[in-house]
């Protein structure tokens, strides 16, 4: 189960994209009448009167599950889903409208909400997107929904604005990460797709602290486009690179060849010559051998147990 959050100024434009969808469903409103776009969005600025200065009103949100995941849903589940996504989003004592949409392969809804709140309140957006993320996850893992292994599955095509520089930046932080062996390898590797890098460094002192990455107006911290990318990661990474390259230097490194010096014997001959190595100890490797030497020492024992038996009667 995935999120996605946005804000904007016409109810109007927003309801009519919601309802007037081909195979449009609505689910649940709060606070308005549903019989016609007309009503709805009349609704909806209404209550936005009460706060005339807040600019962006429009609350919009689109929830979204994997393919996997449909045999678990229907309209009243889904309807149920986006109440407590709502909730736990601190989306209360407002006006509310939930619509299923069935013109993707994967099941999603769109939910518009009112910014001002009945008493005429302003339901703050603020951290909303690192908010939301954190309550699909959980509710993901509540409800057992299907969880993707990785970014590797998500979509690229599909994303827009900040998400998709997001991915971006993944995408050539890991190939960069794949190449490099030092942190001046990955500025010059990023730089060639027009990334830069910025380091915070802890307070008076020189030490790093943490990464960002920047392509143009876009900056996020390397852990915040995933765990994997934050500055103590990419460090271990980074080290274990030139690990791997010395150890590829070292096996892959000529040997100096050896000639026998006059009067010296062949390393075969040496072997041959090894007292551990004569014919019977050769012999006595094989599984034959083995087994016969199995016999030799059982019978050994043996005979030497009825030794002691024999003392005990004398």
């Amino acid at each position: 189960m995935i999120g996605k959050v946005t804000s904007g100024k016409s109810f109007a434009g927003c309801v009519r994209y919601v309802v007037q969808k081909e195979g449009a469903l609505v689910l649940e409103a709060n606070g308005i009448r549903t019989d016609t776009v007309s009503a709805m969005v009349t609704d909806f600025n209404l209550q936005r009167s009460m706060n005339p200065e807040l600019g962006k009103a429009v609350g919009h949100i689109a929830l979204s599950w994997s393919v996997h995941d449909r045999p678990k849903l229907n309209g009243q589940v889904m309807a149920e889903r986006a109440r407590e996504y709502l909730e736990k989003m601190q989306i209360r004592d407002t006006q509310y409208l939930i619509v299923e949409h069935r013109d993707r392969k994967h099941p999603h809804l769109h939910i518009v909400y009112n910014r001002v709140d009945f008493q005429g309140r302003t339901i703050t957006d603020k951290l909303q997107r690192h908010r939301n993320a954190e309550v699909c996850r959980e509710m993901t893992l509540r409800h057992g929904y299907y969880l993707a292994p990785g970014k590797e599955q998500v979509n690229r095509l599909r994303l827009k604005g900040a998400d998709k520089a997001r991915y971006e930046l993944h995408d050539a932080i890991e190939i960069a990460l794949g190449k490099a062996r030092n942190w001046q390898e990955m500025e010059r590797l990023l730089q060639t797709k027009g990334v830069t890098l910025h380091y915070k460094y802890r307070r008076g002192t020189d030490q790093v602290q943490g990464i960002s990455f920047c392509e143009g107006n876009i900056s996020f911290r390397g852990s915040r486009i995933d765990r994997s990318l934050s500055y103590g990661a990419i460090s271990k990474q980074l080290e274990l690179n030139r690990q791997q390259e010395r150890l590829s230097a070292h096996v892959l490194k000529p040997q100096p060849k050896r000639h026998a010096q006059p009067g010296t014997a062949s390393p075969a001959a040496s072997l041959n010559n090894h007292p551990l190595l004569s014919p019977r100890n050769i012999d006595l490797l094989s599984p034959a051998g083995q087994a016969e030497s199995a016999v030799a020492a059982q019978d050994y024992h043996f005979r030497k147990k009825r030794k002691k038996k024999k003392r005990r009667h004398l």
